[in-house]
């Protein structure tokens, strides 16, 4: 079987689908890899530690996957790229699927895609869970930023100066981003306080050190699969009035709430921003779908009513040499348990609920109609 690894070519894109490691595993298991040259410069794994594990090196796109059963990928193809893919090859990568307006293309191109973004929260397919490695890393990097545009200490600090007081971290979700971001806070020495709708989360809160801050509701406010579900109109008016008062008194704000499928609720509006002490910082891990902030801007740092805002849209591409290493561990344990070694190709069994489940599109069928229909 014949695996392809891309240069990734997305705006801001640094990591790569397959280290050097996960190739050599590949190929111990009678694979044989592609690596286009360049595809793991950025995220410092050379072209000639591929070659050393065994790969072979491709000048282009085109070179790497026009003859490859697997291509693995960061980003979705792009329309450009589906037409340089044979027919009946699968693509492992991040879809997209709300968002993505090519998911028609990609069924229609006769593709097997698998949407590692769909994968499901299962015990055993934690680690293939490509959401939580690279969250992870996105709450450890978001403290740094904070903490980069953050023109005070941390924390306290007793001088012959006098005494520094520790910065008021406030938190919004406590998933996994959240709780990395809880972590490397209160290593850094700040008080930390944490919001989330969902009252599980607390004990898991406490744990690190921090403050859980909670709106009492009637209803569950997490789905069966983990994330947080949107809450009716008195439950958001009272969450605003709660979070405004902690808000005006924080220091430094790190957003992360997500809802699959939809905008970024607005959690932090701008009458917030202009409650908080002039040299405040929010670092608003939502604003690649819109933000927690409605001040976010995509990919820039602005400053507003004397509060600067961090909207990096790719955090974990920051840290593309670790988010590299962990994304392909996911998908090696996501692929092997389909690599027929004897056949030489991949076994796609659609009576197991992780692949059932990523599973897109297979012989040009579409298998989530359910995204198609919201118009993406």
């Amino acid at each position: 079987m014949l695996i392809a690894v891309p240069v990734e070519t997305q705006l801001y894109e640094k990591r790569v689908a397959a280290t050097p490691e996960t190739v050599g595993k590949f190929i111990a298991s009678g694979c044989t890899v592609v690596v286009e040259k360049g595809a793991g410069s950025a995220a410092s794994y050379p072209d000639q530690a591929y070659v050393d594990k065994g790969a072979v090196l491709a000048d282009d796109f085109a070179a790497a996957c026009v003859n490859a059963d697997l291509v693995l990928k960061v980003r979705p193809l792009s329309a450009d790229q589906i037409a340089m893919v044979k027919k009946g090859a699968a693509v492992v990568s991040l879809v997209s699927p709300f968002t993505n307006p090519l998911l028609q293309q990609y069924a229609d191109a006769g593709l097997a895609c698998f949407c590692m973004e769909m994968v499901p929260r299962i015990s055993r397919a934690q680690s293939m869970d490509v959401l939580s490695s690279q969250a992870n890393i996105a709450g450890y990097r978001a403290v740094l930023l904070a903490m980069e545009h953050y023109q005070r200490f941390f924390p306290m600090l007793m001088t012959a100066a006098g005494t520094v007081q520790p910065a008021k971290v406030l938190v919004m979700g406590a998933g996994v981003a959240g709780l990395q971001a809880i972590a490397t806070a209160r290593r850094m020495g700040a008080n930390v306080e944490v919001f989330d709708v969902r009252a599980a989360a607390k004990e898991q809160v406490e744990s690190l050190g921090a403050r859980f801050v909670e709106v009492a509701a009637d209803a569950d406010a997490e789905d069966a699969s983990g994330y947080a579900r949107e809450m009716d109109d008195d439950y958001k008016r009272r969450q605003a009035e709660l979070i405004a008062h902690h808000a005006a008194r924080a220091d430094v704000i790190i957003t992360t709430a997500l809802i699959p499928g939809r905008p970024a609720p607005v959690l932090v509006t701008e009458e917030m921003v202009k409650s908080m002490k002039p040299g405040s910082v929010i670092v608003d891990l939502a604003v690649e779908m819109g933000g927690n902030c409605p001040l976010s801007e995509l990919d820039a740092v602005v400053v507003r009513h004397g509060v600067t805002l961090v909207g990096v849209s790719n955090v974990p591409s920051l840290m593309a040499t670790d988010a590299s290493a962990l994304y392909a561990r996911n998908l090696l344990n996501f692929l092997a348990p389909m690599i027929d070694r004897e056949a030489g190709e991949l076994k796609i069994n659609m009576d197991d609920e992780v692949i059932a489940a990523a599973l897109l599109c297979r012989d040009g069928q579409f298998l989530k109609p359910q995204l198609l229909k919201q118009g993406v």
